[in-house]
């Protein structure tokens, strides 16, 4: 396995894919931390981690029984029609391993008397369920992990204290996480889905961060939609404006290189996404990508085959996969965006798409990417108040919710007087900072 994956030179910008690492590898100076979430595997290349990468003790290994497990299961799935499209790499079945109880961890590395039995007691499990077409060298791999483990051992902490003490002396912390939220083995569209819980949930129970420690929810969305595997994708885009689409977003899995399937924005599945997260901003990538085509489809809603309207995501698979996609169109901007660097310079059209999906949405996209370059981004300012209860009268159901984005006052009614009234104001600043402030208007 290779740690680094170097791209070719595009409009003068080289890209390097991370198919195991968050983007912060790419600054020495910043300490990366894995979570017990994690499945890891060895060998790989360490590529002067030293003082960079930490390794969560509670972390499961990943071995090569697993990545042949992989293969033959999708090889049966495939026999009957039902492959779910995996990337082989052994990644369900080390967290099979884990939920069964019987998994190896990285603190296991450091007692080498257990180690090599756990091993074997996964291999066999294997060479019972699949018989002949079992052809893993347990002994060659123990021997292996034996030497690795002196490599990986100063790697490995206790993460739990690292990162709660880290927060805890004020340090900033970047948690990154991988997949996506319809990937979820528990929101996602499962079976169709990843092994484990890239949604919020994954960053208290994977690294022991309690959820009242988070000061900002980013959202990373692309401005069209992609998926790689089976499953299925209401908005899916086919033939030549995919495979144009596909060619110049460079749609190409990172870990496997296969083509990933296209297909216009979904603000129904984003607001899924949304609320499940409980997000305070998005980042729109790839803005850029729609800039020669001279229209744009946005999917607002769904409608069931007997004439139903569908504002969220449902979780029966054949009612997703036979559902009609509302679509709103909206024209192209026609022009190359990539030199844009502030909200100003985006194209009136460009505005616009942006605008709209933020009014089907609801939050604030703060962040545009324009092009593949880390500099390559638009900071959209969010400016005015946002007024979320209008009262209209002196009953308690007399109100007027107007939902949108941004800096939320919410007034909220503690009396039957106009004067009684809770002001409680939250706002996000640029870096992320919560400061939450109450103030009482007269109270009769």
């Amino acid at each position: 396995m290779q740690l680094l994956e170097e791209n070719p030179v595009k409009d003068g910008v080289r890209t390097t894919a991370f198919p195991e690492w968050t983007v912060s590898v790419c600054n020495n100076k910043q300490q990366q931390s894995s979570s017990r979430g994690e499945d890891w595997h060895l060998p790989f290349e360490l590529v002067n981690m030293t003082n960079v990468l930490l390794i969560s003790d509670r972390a499961h290994l990943l071995f090569d029984l697993h990545k042949e497990i992989d293969g033959l299961r999708e090889a049966e799935l495939a026999g009957s029609g039902k492959a779910i499209g995996t990337t082989k790499r052994g990644i369900g079945p080390a967290y099979a391993s884990k939920a069964t109880r019987n998994g190896v961890r990285a603190c296991d590395l450091f007692d080498m008397e257990s180690f090599p039995d756990k091993v074997r007691k996964l291999a066999e499990e294997g060479a019972k369920r699949f018989g002949e077409d079992w052809t893993y060298d347990v002994e060659a791999d123990i021997d292996n992990h034996v030497q690795l483990a002196e490599i990986i051992k100063p790697y490995i902490i206790d993460t739990v204290e690292y990162i709660n003490d880290a927060r805890d002396e004020g340090k900033r912390i970047l948690i990154e996480g991988a997949n996506a939220t319809m990937l979820d083995l528990d929101f996602g569209t499962y079976p169709f889905v990843t092994s484990s819980n890239p949604s919020i949930g994954g960053i208290a129970s994977g690294l022991g961060l309690a959820p009242n420690k988070y000061n900002a929810l980013v959202g990373v969305v692309k401005a069209y939609t992609t998926r790689v595997g089976a499953g299925p994708y209401p908005t899916e885009l086919f033939g030549t404006q995919a495979e144009e689409l596909r060619e110049i977003g460079r749609e190409y899995g990172t870990t496997t290189g296969r083509p990933r399937r296209i297909g216009w924005m979904d603000t129904v599945a984003l607001r899924f996404v949304c609320r499940i997260n409980g997000l305070t901003h998005l980042n729109l990538t790839k803005l850029d990508v729609l800039s020669e085509l001279d229209e744009i489809k946005i999917g607002v809603a769904y409608k069931t085959k007997d004439g139903r309207s569908l504002n969220m995501v449902p979780a029966d698979l054949r009612t997703l996969e036979e559902v009609e996609v509302v679509y709103e169109t909206m024209p192209g901007w026609k022009s190359d965006i990539s030199g844009a660097r502030q909200w100003d310079d985006l194209p009136q059209k460009a505005k616009d798409y942006v605008n709209r999906l933020e009014e089907l949405i609801g939050i604030h996209y703060k962040w545009i990417g324009v092009g593949p370059g880390r500099d390559a981004m638009v900071v959209k300012e969010l400016i005015g108040i946002h007024y979320k209860w209008i009262g209209v009268g002196l009953g308690r159901d007399v109100k007027v919710v107007k939902e949108l984005i941004g800096i939320n006052y919410k007034w909220i009614g503690v009396g039957s007087c106009r004067a009684a009234m809770v002001v409680k104001l939250i706002r996000l600043s640029l870096d992320g900072s919560n400061s939450l402030k109450f103030e009482k208007s007269g109270y009769t």
